[in-house]
């Protein structure tokens, strides 16, 4: 059509130049004819209240956006003093300070945008979409870092925990958001996702206190079993390691001769004596007496429920060597005793070496594996 119009202007250019000029006059007069007559004075008034009208927009979202910004640092504050509070790891409570203020100064952005009269969906949808596709991409690393997040808020290990998951094992040396680090006792690192952690099975073995070793040991037969049970027993007894009665004395124990140990060291300033205390106003005053009296009924209860509650009961954890079982060449006998987590290698180790020199010298043997063979002449 441009083509058609080019070769008929060139045929008669006066004739097309004029009515090409006729229709621009024509659209001219159709669009001034659809404004309302307005004289100058009003045209005047029409920009100073449209100014005034963008101005007050403006200024409104100024101060929405400095008193968003005070509102959302309040909160951060808030936010941090909480997680510092119950102890969360650094790590996390990084991660969900920014995750808290990046969000607040989205909504805060997009209010902004929105007293400002500019279409604010169009702006969410875009958001939206990002976030979906991000999500879709990053599935795998989403769930680590949700595994993460879980491991880092239940704690089923923490740094220096001695754990098993699969076929590693080793102390935990750091809890990322994504992995967790393994150092192994031959000093390798093995880095592993949190995904498989969270939702698979952990072996703690510096979740408890206390733990109880086993030793299975392997005697002639004709030996005298009794023998046997009292060199093991006199080996663990005087072994201070070694729990003898019930855990909850051995704990004490070792408090006491703790303290023994080291009497002259004296508790660290309390950091309230430092710091200068200002003086409360009347309705702090208040209220901290009022948190006060609350402190104590809910001291005044606990005491209450513990001595309603049936109280705990001693386990026995001495030391035992029983007869496990009459094998092809020997009899098994089983030594159990209960020590602390981490004594448990160097006692498992010691105890190995002192019932190998022991036994012997008391008339026990360790036998061989031995088939007796008969052998028959043939008629």
């Amino acid at each position: 059509m441009i083509l058609n119009n080019i070769l008929a202007f060139m045929a008669d250019p006066v004739n097309i130049g004029k009515e090409v000029v006729d229709s621009i006059e024509t659209e001219v007069k159709s669009s001034t004819s659809m404004l309302p007559s307005l004289s100058f004075d009003e045209i005047i008034q029409k920009l100073i209240s449209g100014a005034i009208d963008i101005g007050m927009r403006i200024l409104v979202a100024i101060i929405v956006f400095y008193i968003g910004k005070l509102i959302i640092n309040k909160i951060h504050s808030i936010v941090r003093a909480i997680l510092v509070k119950h102890s969360i790891e650094k790590s996390l409570a990084t991660f969900v300070l920014s995750v808290v203020k990046i969000t607040l100064l989205f909504v805060l952005i997009v209010s902004v945008i929105g007293i400002l009269g500019i279409e604010t969906s169009s702006f969410i949808a875009i958001f939206a979409s990002a976030g979906v596709a991000i999500g879709m991409a990053l599935s795998g690393t989403l769930q680590n870092f949700a595994g993460g997040v879980l491991i880092l808020f239940i704690k089923p290990y923490k740094v220096g925990d001695y754990i098993e998951f699969g076929n590693y094992q080793g102390t935990v040396k750091e809890i990322q958001i994504f992995n967790t680090v393994l150092n192994t006792p031959d000093n390798k690192s093995i880095i592993i996702p949190n995904g498989g952690l969270s939702t698979g099975t952990i072996n703690n073995y510096s979740k408890e206190e206390y733990r109880r070793i086993s030793w299975d040991i392997s005697i002639s037969y004709g030996d005298d079993v009794d023998i046997a049970r009292k060199v093991a027993l006199d080996i663990l007894n005087n072994d201070s390691r070694i729990v003898k009665k019930y855990r909850e004395d051995d704990k004490e124990m070792r408090k006491l001769k703790e303290q023994e140990e080291h009497p002259n060291e004296k508790e660290t300033t309390d950091e309230k004596s430092i710091i200068p205390v200002k003086k409360k106003s009347f309705m702090r005053r208040i209220f901290s007496r009022k948190a006060k009296i609350k402190e104590n009924v809910e001291k005044w209860e606990k005491e209450h429920r513990k001595q309603s509650l049936p109280q705990p009961v001693k386990v026995d954890c001495s030391p035992t060597v029983s007869l496990t079982s009459l094998a092809d060449s020997s009899i098994v006998i089983t030594i159990k005793a209960w020590t602390r987590s981490e004594f448990y290698w160097p006692v498992l180790y010691d105890i190995n070496e002192k019932i190998y020199k022991e036994y012997p010298l008391n008339g026990l043997s360790f036998p061989f594996p031995q088939m007796d063979v008969h052998v028959t002449k043939a008629e």
